[in-house]
């Protein structure tokens, strides 16, 4: 298994994307309490810890935390959008601390799209230095993205252009949106119906596939990605039975989720793939359930491939 801890350190940003699923709300974590829960995840045998937020790098002491958690064997990774990390001095100090790995928000590699999702003009600009200090640092990269309408019908775009510029990036991580986090008129106009970005994400994954890369996909349901349902997140901790724990700096406190399971239809329950598909979060909410449909796919290849089986 593979439990993975998330530090929330910051809720405030040097951003304000419109799909934002921690909007902030002006708290920081204290360094000591920060500094208790990476003994809480040591204590419980976790492989590592995620540090994100808002924006982990606008929490101060980030390089002192990276030390602590690098003295107490747990490697750490940030979540971040690139705005602080463009400043080599900067990315080399977390990199000396101990950083063993950076997700890298990127929205769009076309500048005027992911200069408009994030409201920060010349953002994308910060961010394609951020990959090019985090090239000369030799530092592990993985890039996170967003599904949303504005970018729905281009994400193979976005992993072509990166991986031919940087090709030290190997692991993408695309997340449906999670509208109910930040629910605005704003966000709710960003939200893309699964057939919106079907054969854009298919792309996307078929070219990292062949050309040896590895990525993960977060609430998609498996009949839109049944050719690779073994990335589903969701289903890989399903089948694996891994849990993962979040500490928020909002009235939801500590979060243990060992459910990874979202709504569904009635149509699911004809579908071979159910036990292992999460279905679709907030489903009724905000996309067309009529849009789901059954596959016909044995199951067990999916689990054995997943648990290294194949």
């Amino acid at each position: 298994m593979a439990n993975l801890g998330y530090i929330q350190l910051a809720r405030c940003c040097n951003q304000n994307c419109l799909f934002c699923s921690n909007p902030p709300n002006g708290r920081i974590l204290d360094f000591d309490q920060a500094r208790t829960y990476v003994d809480e995840f040591v204590e419980n045998g976790y492989q590592g810890i995620i540090l994100t937020g808002g924006e982990p790098t606008l929490f101060k002491p980030l390089a002192e935390l990276i030390t602590y958690a690098r003295e107490r064997d747990m490697p750490s990774r940030i979540i971040t959008n690139g705005q602080k990390t463009c400043n080599f001095e900067y990315l080399k100090a977390l990199v000396d601390a101990g950083l063993s790995q950076m997700h890298l928000s990127i929205y769009s590699v076309r500048d005027e799209v992911h200069d408009r999702l994030t409201t920060v003009s010349g953002s994308l600009e910060n961010v394609r230095k951020s990959l090019d200090n985090a090239a000369k640092l030799e530092l592990n990269v993985d890039v996170n993205t967003v599904i949303c309408k504005a970018n729905c019908n281009h994400l193979h775009e976005n992993v072509e252009t990166i991986t031919a510029r940087w090709p030290m990036v190997h692991h993408f991580v695309w997340n449906n949106m999670d509208p109910a986090m930040n629910d605005t008129p704003e966000s709710r106009k960003e939200i893309a119906q699964l057939s919106e970005f079907e054969v854009s994400l298919h792309k996307a994954m078929s070219f990292l596939e062949k050309t040896g890369r590895t990525f993960r996909v977060e609430r998609v349901p498996l009949c839109y990605m049944t050719e690779f349902a073994y990335a589903s997140t969701e289903t890989r901790k399903i089948v694996k039975s891994e849990e993962r724990t979040v500490h928020f700096l909002d009235d939801k406190d500590t979060v243990r989720q060992t459910d990874f399971f979202h709504d569904k239809t009635d149509i699911c329950k004809h579908c071979k793939l159910n036990e292992i598909c999460a279905g679709v979060y907030e489903l009724h909410t905000y996309l067309d359930p009529n849009e789901l449909y059954p596959v016909y796919v044995d199951p067990e290849p999916i689990r054995k491939k997943i648990l290294g089986l194949l």
